[in-house]
């Protein structure tokens, strides 16, 4: 199977779970509900997975940060959060540059 942009980004916005900022020991956490956080993580600190993976560029533009899917694969959840091969493949072809692509950021739920 070839794999492209567009079936790597696709592999991006299937990624579950939500992704907080726990300011107390300073890292990124990852858990399958927002209720699941506590207090420990400010509420406009949780982002769905799918979003946290995309960083603002200029515009609509946004890139999927290898930087941003490392973290996701350092918690050793792969299956659970849904990280599929398209986006191991993004992570090793580190020859190429991050993908950027148009898109609007999807509203976090209140």
């Amino acid at each position: 199977m070839r794999i492209t942009s567009e079936l790597i980004c696709q592999a991006a916005d299937q990624l579950k779970g939500f992704v907080g900022f726990n300011r107390k020991s300073g890292q990124h956490i990852v858990r399958f509900s927002e209720d699941s956080f506590g207090m420990d993580v400010a509420d406009d600190a949780i982002t769905p997975a799918s979003e946290f993976v995309w960083a603002t560029a200029e515009g609509q533009v946004m890139v999927l940060k290898r930087e941003l899917i490392q973290l996701l694969l350092e918690q050793n959840i792969d299956e659970r959060i849904n990280i599929s091969e398209p986006l191991r493949v993004y992570m090793r072809r580190t020859d190429l540059p991050e993908i950027s692509a148009v898109r609007n950021r999807v509203p976090v739920a209140q």
